[in-house]
This record gives C-alpha cells, sequence and structure tokens, in this order.
C-alpha cells in the first residue's frame, strides 16, 4: 500500500475583500504565535532528555502545524484575486453573490459564494468551486436549479439575490 495522493484539483484564486483581510491578519497572527512557539521550544529543550520530555515533542508538533500554514499562505495570498466590484446584471448569480434558495418542499435558505479560502469563515458561506456554486453561477432569478450531490438531485428555485458590502 503507498502513500501516494493524486494531486488536488486547482482553487480559484477568488476572495472577497473581507476574505482577503482575514487571511492576511491570520498570517500576520501566525507569525506572532510562532514566535511564542519558537520561545516555548528553546526553554523546553534546555530541560534537558528530549525523548521524554512531552512539551518538547508537543511544541515540535505545534511549530510543524504552524510552519505548514504559514507555507500554505505565501503561496496562496499572491495568487489571489480581490473581487470587490459588484456585477453590472445583478439579477443573475455571480461570486460574491448572496442567494436564497427554496426547495422542493418550501423550505429556505441563504448561501454566499466566496472564494474556497474563506468558505468556513461563516455559516452559510459556500466555495465557488463546490457543485452547488457551480450549479448557480450565471443564472437568473427565479430560475430552477438542479444540483447532483451523493443522495441523489436536489431542485432549488431562486428566491433572491443580494451583493453584499
Amino acid at each position: 500500500m503507498s502513500r501516494y495522493r493524486p494531486p488536488e484539483a486547482k482553487k480559484s484564486p477568488y476572495v472577497t475583500p473581507a476574505g482577503m483581510r482575514r487571511l492576511a491578519a491570520e498570517q500576520k497572527a501566525i507569525w506572532q504565535r510562532r514566535r511564542e512557539v519558537v520561545t516555548a521550544l528553546a526553554a523546553a529543550a534546555a530541560e534537558g532528555d528530549r525523548s521524554e520530555n512531552a512539551e518538547y515533542i508537543y511544541r515540535k508538533k505545534e511549530l510543524r502545524e504552524l510552519d505548514r500554514r504559514i507555507r500554505y499562505l505565501q503561496k496562496r495570498l499572491p495568487e489571489l484575486r480581490v473581487v470587490a466590484d459588484k456585477p453590472a446584471n445583478r439579477e443573475q448569480v455571480f461570486f460574491g453573490a448572496e442567494v436564497e434558495l427554496e426547495d422542493e418542499a418550501g423550505e429556505r435558505v441563504r448561501y454566499r459564494i466566496v472564494g474556497p479560502d474563506e468558505f468556513d469563515c461563516e455559516p452559510h458561506y459556500i466555495s465557488v468551486d463546490s457543485p452547488l456554486a457551480r450549479s448557480l453561477l450565471k443564472r437568473e432569478l427565479g430560475d430552477e436549479v438542479e444540483v447532483d450531490v451523493p443522495r441523489g438531485r436536489l431542485t432549488y428555485f431562486i428566491g433572491a439575490i443580494d451583493y453584499p458590502d
């Protein structure tokens, strides 16, 4: 059994202005946290035998995780394109739209289409790369949208489209 994993699909390079500010703030905060961890790691290493030093082992693991995230942000942030402009046709769904959907049972739910790096920041944020968002893009108010999901095919009606600040 090998450890080979196929490369992930390329993520869309789009981000909202709020998402870009959040990622930049995370990058700044993570560097500060790294300084604290390095200081604690040096203190733990000075205590002696590292093989049985739980503090040392924990700090090394934490430092690896921080460095992984720093590397990701350093690669990803220059690739991102901030989408701040609202589209001319606000009756159509594009990146950054907040869409109200109604299913066949009459249940209503609102989703905001954001970049893949910020979809988990708020509830009801979905990635532009998700199947639902891809099926919504370029649709208009009142359109019927069918989405294939693992549990079957879902049908939604677009009830409202808004472009928040």
